[in-house]
């Protein structure tokens, strides 16, 4: 049963309660996990919907340290936790910044953008955690499972006995694995999908549009299908260097993004990212 609270959409899937963003969840907006046991509540990954409303919570796991993963991050003046290879960027919006490669002259572009549209400050009192650590909530345990490509420190998360695994951004959609920051790894993200594909559970939740998947044979296809994506990018990149090109030339050739989408920093705001619609 689906319920509306102001800025998002309640659903549960057994005692997981995923919390659906505005516009299903496509960036700048996300979908966030509220998930209880016995002796505690935990919300994974508190989006923009949260600013307002955020429902009360115990502690926070961050799957990584994006900005649309952490904006209702002030609401909670609890305990959070973020993998140690995002723990940095969590901890300080200038390290957050620096891990998007912008140029010198358009960090503090940036760093202006995360604070007012994002409500980044910062979380200094953040900790680390590694894979495989165990959050037990009382009859139920939140697992890490580290998956890194999109960032160093990119998780999902395992709840049981519901059978309930959060993807985060493996997020499905059809403009493919997102791999373009300083600390983002094309193999290490192949080599999370293939990491996937052979953890069993009843529901699949993303971060971002696809919303939640049931059944392990239907998660399988589609995230084949994602990793697709990957494949076609390359196939097109190999077609067009049959003859020389420059690096302005392959990047003018839109490899990735569609010719609409200009400007080095336009890839985080104004449309570039997956699902991205806001415009600066």
């Amino acid at each position: 049963m689906n319920t509306r609270v102001d800025g998002y959409t309640r659903a549960d899937y057994g005692r997981v309660t995923v919390l659906h963003g505005a516009e299903r969840g496509a960036y700048p907006y996300g979908n966030s996990l509220l998930v209880k046991g016995s002796d505690a509540t935990l919300v994974v990954d508190p989006s923009l919907s949260l600013v307002e409303g955020a429902p009360p919570a115990d502690l926070v796991l961050v799957s990584h340290a994006h900005e649309d993963h952490i904006a209702g991050l002030g609401s909670y003046d609890v305990p959070v936790h973020v993998h140690e290879g995002d723990l940095e960027a969590l901890r300080s919006p200038e390290s957050l910044v620096a891990g998007f490669g912008f140029a010198p002259e358009e960090a503090e572009e940036a760093a202006a953008m995360l604070r007012e549209r994002f409500h980044v400050r910062g979380r200094p009192d953040a900790r680390g955690f590694e894979d495989g650590a165990v959050f037990d909530l009382g009859g139920r345990t939140v697992t890490v499972v580290h998956l890194p490509g999109h960032t160093a420190g990119h998780c999902g998360f395992l709840v049981e006995p519901d059978g309930f695994l959060f993807v985060a951004d493996v997020d499905l959609t059809s403009f493919g694995p997102y791999y373009g920051d300083v600390g983002s790894s094309l193999a290490e993200f192949e080599a999370s999908i293939g990491r996937l594909r052979e953890i069993d559970a009843r529901w699949y939740g993303t971060a971002h549009q696809k919303g939640v998947i049931e059944g392990t044979g239907e998660f399988r296809s589609r995230l084949d299908a994602y990793a697709g994506v990957i494949r076609r990018r390359e196939e097109t990149l190999l077609r067009f260097l049959t003859e020389p090109r420059t690096v302005e030339e392959i990047v003018e050739h839109r490899l990735v993004y569609r010719p609409h989408v200009r400007g080095r920093t336009c890839g985080r705001w104004s449309g570039a990212r997956p699902g991205g619609t806001w415009t600066s």
